[in-house]
């Protein structure tokens, strides 16, 4: 598989001592479309890899900050846009245009993150036998999706992510252990959705670890969602003890 860097690699300095972040833009095979790839220059040991699926806004400047923040955590990770045409909006009506648009194409969806999984295995500082997924509300129900179809992944985290299915895990078929992370008070993913996601990772033989956070609605790990919510008039908001749970949480799969 032919990999083509479009945009010469930026090379910043992280917060964390000695690490030397490289910023890469990609062009995935196939006119499929774009990637952000993020790699610590000075690690000399392969360690684990994170691929970052977007909220329905696209792939935007979240999608690609929480990328370079698993960066400076020391984990290489790949921000994958999943609408392969570089689209990003605040506007609902356009993102859920994007979002159908791409759910109508589920293959090329799988394409395009099995081209970003292609990517991380040629990473000198990537154990292939470590590669995660995580993604934020549309994102977070690709990964999942990503884990029903058997990929060897060492684990997938969804936050704030559509957690329904037409088609249910077999018993099993996910390699994956799973992260969810939703709000309590989520309208879009409401508690008949959970304990029905709950029993199908069950039936299934998942390894599930489920955060629900009283209270808290959509795209709660989002700092922007607020002041989106407020000006859409949809249930969005940030909470950060609902942020800083489920990272720390992400942290600790990382780090097994």
């Amino acid at each position: 598989m032919k990999l083509v860097a479009w945009f010469s690699a930026l090379v910043f300095f992280a917060s964390a001592a000695n690490a030397e972040l490289v910023e890469s833009k990609l062009t995935l095979p196939g006119k499929l479309g774009s990637a952000v790839l993020y790699s610590d220059s000075s690690k000399t040991e392969a360690g684990p890899a994170v691929i970052v699926v977007h909220e329905w806004w696209g792939l935007n400047d979240y999608a690609r900050g929480r990328a370079q923040q698993l960066a400076e955590a020391g984990y290489t990770a790949i921000a994958v846009d999943m609408y392969g045409n570089g689209k990003s909006t605040e506007h609902p009506k356009d993102a859920m245009a994007f979002m159908n648009a791409a759910l109508a194409e589920p293959a090329k969806m799988n394409a395009r993150f099995d081209a970003a999984l292609a990517i991380l295995r040629k990473q000198p500082a990537v154990d292939a036998s470590k590669l995660y997924a995580i993604g934020y509300c549309f994102g977070g129900a690709v990964v999942l999706n990503q884990a029903r179809r058997g990929l060897d992944l060492a684990g997938v985290a969804s936050f704030h992510g559509s957690l329904g299915t037409e088609t249910k895990a077999k018993p099993d078929t996910i390699k994956a252990k799973v992260l969810v992370a939703t709000g309590g008070a989520d309208p879009m993913v409401p508690p008949a959705q959970v304990g029905g996601f709950v029993e199908e990772m069950s039936a299934a033989g998942v390894d599930l670890q489920l955060l629900s956070f009283p209270g808290v609605v959509h795209s709660f790990t989002n700092p922007g969602s607020t002041a989106i919510g407020e000006k859409t008039k949809m249930p969005l908001a940030y909470d950060a003890n609902a942020d800083r749970v489920s990272w720390e949480a992400l942290m600790a799969m990382l780090a097994e």
